[in-house]
């Protein structure tokens, strides 16, 4: 099961994107909404979340996914279930992922030092401990991170990739007409 979890003021584009794709390519994505089921974006559209925080069940956990948008990222920060629910995810081996401003919770919590990653631009000094790389999508071992919406397809077809396989990854780019 993926975990995306959604705080209010959340980056819409970073979010649906890996929901889309990833159930395209037939992987479990429940939303989670931080502070209620109906959780609205930073650009002002409203998502009804699949449940709430409490409702997540760790053990199911495969992946937890962070979309960007500042009060998203602010949501999630000031929410400590949030967070232990990543760190749950980072010291049960399982897949942390995190995208545009998001990376920096990553790095608040001590999940990328030593370990490559990607942010947005002029973040990179809010992810210490990290080494940033120049890249739109970066994978280290089970951290995953992207750069901003614009990279919002290549980083959901990442995911794919990590929780199937190539084949399936090049079928979803391949379904949505993404080319490189």
């Amino acid at each position: 099961m993926v975990y995306m979890l959604l705080g209010t003021g959340f980056e819409e584009t970073e979010a649906v994107t890996p929901i889309d794709l990833l159930r395209r390519a037939d992987v479990s994505v429940a939303t989670v909404g931080i502070g209620g089921k109906v959780v609205t974006g930073s650009h002002g559209i409203p998502v009804t979340a699949d449940m709430e925080l409490g409702q997540m069940d760790l053990t199911q956990l495969d992946m937890i996914v962070l979309p960007g948008g500042m009060k998203g990222v602010a949501s999630i920060k000031g929410c400590p279930e949030a967070l232990e629910a990543v760190r749950f995810a980072w010291e049960n081996d399982r897949f942390v992922a995190a995208i545009c401003a998001a990376p920096t919770i990553l790095a608040m919590l001590g999940i990328t030092d030593g370990k490559r990653a990607t942010c947005y631009p002029g973040f990179e000094d809010r992810c210490t401990g990290a080494q940033m790389v120049d890249a739109d999508v970066v994978t280290d071992g089970q951290i995953t991170t992207g750069r901003a919406l614009g990279a919002a397809i290549p980083f959901a077809l990442e995911l794919v990739r990590l929780l199937t396989d190539e084949q399936t990854a090049a079928r979803t780019a391949e379904e949505i007409v993404y080319r490189v």
